[in-house]
């Protein structure tokens, strides 16, 4: 004889708590300066631990690099001399000496590893999500991007010759035993020092910004004073490196991604430093006019209507390039199936 066991409720399936998205996540898609929350982790904490990360990062690996300029310092006191008339005028640009010309270029460029390291160890991987929307370096939109840039530089720098504006010379190259040395140096640090900047000013700080603050002009605009100051030009100087990063960060917000900022960077560097290499003008003087400034407002204007003219091309012709990046809402676990008592043999 058996005797039905009695009625067994299924168990009660345990509450999981599922990351919430930002609305924009799903509709619309996230923009550059929100792509934080595409991480990982990206609570309101990680932007400082990202910072602090890599602060010690480029500590570590700047105290490496001086322990091997002071080694080197014994075999040659020239390289000490060198260095002490650096530290008294940071933005002079040697152009006799490629190795002091490295030595400050690559300090800037240690910010780059410093900052993908953090940023990989604290949000995770997608470490990509800092260079654009897409997930990684758009090389082909960003190579694009620097033809225009040499384009519209090359003719405003004709248009320029025109202007009554006096600059000093630097050495020639008939004085510069090295200028070989020195232009390969250039050509291979000067894209790099551009980009560590352009991640840190408008990848990292964007990024940052954003995660506290809601409108995207907070994203655009409060990283130029840090960038301003980074940079120990007259008035009137600091006036065209504040457009310039305004205009930086404006493409970057409109482009979804960095290459459009650092096309114009790397162009607009490279260009300065090779005309100095040539004996043109010094590519560490300060004192800028206002004429150099309204050239330089000129240009970077020309080149922020260039991009916008490109994108729409792009979209007219159905390639529209991704500015967003939309994610997919999680999915909590299904609960599992109910499954009737089986009754049991009895006395």
């Amino acid at each position: 004889m058996t005797s039905p066991a009695p009625f067994a409720p299924p168990a009660p399936v345990p509450a999981v708590r599922m990351p919430a998205l930002p609305a924009d996540a799903t509709a619309g898609g996230l923009a550059f300066h929100r792509l934080l929350f595409a991480r990982r982790l990206s609570g309101w904490w990680t932007p400082l631990a990202v910072g602090a990360i890599a602060f010690v990062f480029y500590v570590v690996m700047l105290v490496v690099v001086m322990v091997i300029v002071g080694i080197a310092s014994f075999a040659d006191p020239q390289i000490l001399n060198g260095i002490l008339e650096l530290s008294e005028n940071p933005q002079s640009f040697d152009m006799t000496d490629p190795f002091l010309l490295a030595l400050v270029l690559g300090t800037i460029v240690l910010m780059l590893p410093s900052y993908l390291l953090a940023s990989l160890i604290i949000n995770g991987k997608r470490v990509g999500l800092i260079s654009s929307a897409a997930g990684r370096l758009r090389w082909r939109w960003m190579l694009l991007c620097g033809a225009a840039a040499v384009v519209v530089f090359a003719v405003l720098s004709a248009v320029s010759m025109l202007l009554p504006v006096e600059a000093p010379p630097s050495t020639p190259p008939s004085e510069n035993p090295l200028w070989a040395v020195t232009l390969v140096v250039l050509l291979v640090l000067v894209p790099l020092q551009a980009a560590a900047e352009e991640y840190i000013f408008r990848g990292y700080l964007m990024q940052s910004i954003r995660r506290w603050l809601l409108h995207p002009a907070f994203a655009i605009l409060l990283p130029v004073p840090l960038f301003v100051l980074g940079h120990l030009y007259d008035i009137w100087g600091q006036v065209g490196v504040g457009l310039f990063a305004v205009a930086a960060g404006w493409l970057t917000w409109r482009t979804g991604g960095l290459e459009a900022a650092i096309a114009l960077h790397v162009v607009n560097n490279l260009s300065a430093f090779l005309i100095s290499l040539t004996g043109g003008a010094d590519a560490g003087d300060t004192s800028l006019g206002p004429i150099s400034t309204l050239s330089s407002a000129v240009l970077i204007g020309a080149y922020v209507g260039v991009v916008e003219w490109l994108l729409r091309r792009r979209a007219r012709r159905g390639r529209a390039l991704p500015r967003t990046l939309v994610l997919t809402p999680p999915v909590p676990p299904a609960p599992a199936p109910y499954a009737p008592a089986v009754p049991q043999p009895g006395l």
